[in-house]
């Protein structure tokens, strides 16, 4: 790969980006167009930013991979991935953006009554936050050490800076700008290089036969059937509860704009999926020895198979688009934990979010500096189940059950957070079959059990139910205009 392309398609999308940022820097003035862009972003503006965001490194780059490597078991992902969203237009949309708050934290404390919960929630947050965003800096790694010949480390440190300084700047108002665009650039990157490939597919290099590239699967085992069922839970639930998705939904104007706006992300997924589904199948038939480095597929697929300048403007677009997405997904994370961080340490000042932005960048870069990715995809759906384990079974039951109490909504979390986090932990060193299955992809009992404990503990704690919770509630079912905003 000429070099030269990978360094002029990351320097375009830096600049880019960093002129998108400050141009929303310049409407950036409040504490609420900081953190929820003053509630005035429209549906189809905000949809774009949540597909900005979303469509992270596990979708651009790690989801052909799996293909490759896997074939249609691998289907379940931009499936869960997609899905994810009706869960949230028919439970959380809308009662989320009438609670009128800022953040997840914000939410739980309005809801319970309860300043130990709004801790543990905001430290959950915040490790959700940063484990989220090094598959995305190790995404950078990979894609500058194969394009450009940089240190791998040069890319996380290049996406971790942008994004610290753009946040900084302008929180989610200017965020917003950059995401948006940042979507549209993905989805052009990955459409225009597939629809070319298959112009050229009756000249490109011979290919491995159908049947051999895509064979008939054998029979699922049980453990393999459980693995699938576990990952699709943790898909489902799990967008749900991540932080820097929910986050956009307080931007809406409305209840109303917040259902649009999840019913317009859900077409616009639909669509952006397809490509790299293609990707990874074209892989598989004329790409089979990329298997030792999948992840790197859709970087690498448009040169070997469009030949000459096209297949370089080719790659330039793919590399421009995967690193869009490293910058979008980590910015809208960024933006979120820097919320947190400034109303827990800092009173929520604009100048706290700032210093909040930092931090909340140069952390997860440490850590992804000091790790090596272990699949894009496979690293981020375990991040997934770990937010399905813990902030949705409390999200949810805040949002529709009367009876849950602070007791309960803490050991749930707490539970779901140690038996999930905990089978992550262990699980490398367990061989492959049915105790290495449960503790691989934990969700399909590790959500089942956290959320129990809540309704347990809750029950045995109706003494303390909140007093506001009718109330709150109320506000949270109820039409805008039946009901004030808080």
């Amino acid at each position: 790969m000429n070099p030269v392309v990978g360094y002029v398609s990351i320097a375009v999308v830096t600049v880019a980006t960093v002129l998108v940022g400050f141009f929303g820097l310049r409407v950036s003035r409040t504490t609420g167009d900081f953190y929820v862009a003053s509630r005035t972003v429209r549906p189809w503006w905000n949809a774009s930013a949540i597909g900005g965001e979303y469509l992270s490194a596990a979708s651009v780059l790690g989801i052909a991979g799996l293909l490759l490597l896997r074939g249609e078991a691998a289907l379940w992902f931009p499936i869960g991935y997609t899905a994810g969203y009706l869960m949230l237009l028919l439970f959380v949309a809308a009662p989320l953006r009438r609670s009128g708050a800022y953040t997840i934290p914000d939410f739980t404390q309005a809801r319970l009554e309860s300043l130990p919960v709004r801790r543990v929630t905001s430290i959950l947050v915040i490790v959700i936050g940063w484990f989220y965003i090094v598959p995305q800096l190790q995404g950078a790694a990979l894609t500058v050490g194969i394009t450009t010949g940089l240190p791998r480390w040069a890319g996380a440190v290049g996406v971790a800076v942008v994004v610290g300084v753009v946040v900084a700047a302008g929180g989610m108002r200017s965020i917003t700008f950059v995401q948006a665009f940042q979507f549209w650039l993905k989805l052009t990157a990955l459409a225009i290089p597939v629809v070319v490939i298959l112009a050229f597919l009756p000249g490109a290099a011979p290919g491995l036969p159908t049947e051999v590239a895509l064979p008939v699967p054998p029979p699922s085992s049980g453990a393999e059937l459980y693995t699938t069922a576990s990952l699709l839970l943790a898909l489902l639930l799990g967008t749900m509860g991540l932080p820097h998705v929910l986050v956009r939904f307080y931007t809406n104007p409305d209840g109303r704009a917040a259902r649009r706006t999840t019913l317009i992300v859900l077409g616009l997924l639909s669509v952006f999926y397809l490509f790299p589904v293609a990707f990874g199948m074209l892989g598989r038939v004329f790409a089979p020895h990329l298997a030792d480095e999948a992840d790197a597929l859709v970087l690498v697929l448009p040169g070997l198979l469009v030949p000459g300048v096209l297949g370089e403007v080719l790659t330039a677009l793919v590399i421009a688009g995967a690193f869009g997405a490293f910058l979008s997904t980590t910015s809208g994370l960024v933006v979120s934990l820097a919320g947190v961080v400034s109303q827990e340490l800092f009173g929520g000042s604009v100048r706290g979010f700032r210093v909040a932005a930092i931090g909340s960048a140069l952390v997860p870069l440490a850590v992804a500096l000091l790790t090596e990715s272990a699949g894009l995809a496979g690293s981020v759906g375990l991040v997934f189940a770990f937010t399905a384990s813990t902030l949705c079974p409390v999200l949810l039951l805040g949002i529709w059950w009367r009876g849950l109490t602070a007791r309960g909504a803490i050991a749930g979390m707490a539970s779901g957070a140690l038996l999930c986090g905990g089978a992550i932990l262990v699980a490398p060193f367990v061989p492959a079959g049915w105790v290495g299955a449960l503790l691989a992809q934990p969700a399909a009992w590790s959500v089942p059990i956290a959320t129990l404990v809540v309704v347990l503990v809750s029950r045995a704690d109706r003494a303390h139910l909140p007093r506001g919770a009718d109330r709150f509630l109320a506000q949270l079912h109820l039409p805008e205009r039946l009901t004030p905003t808080r």
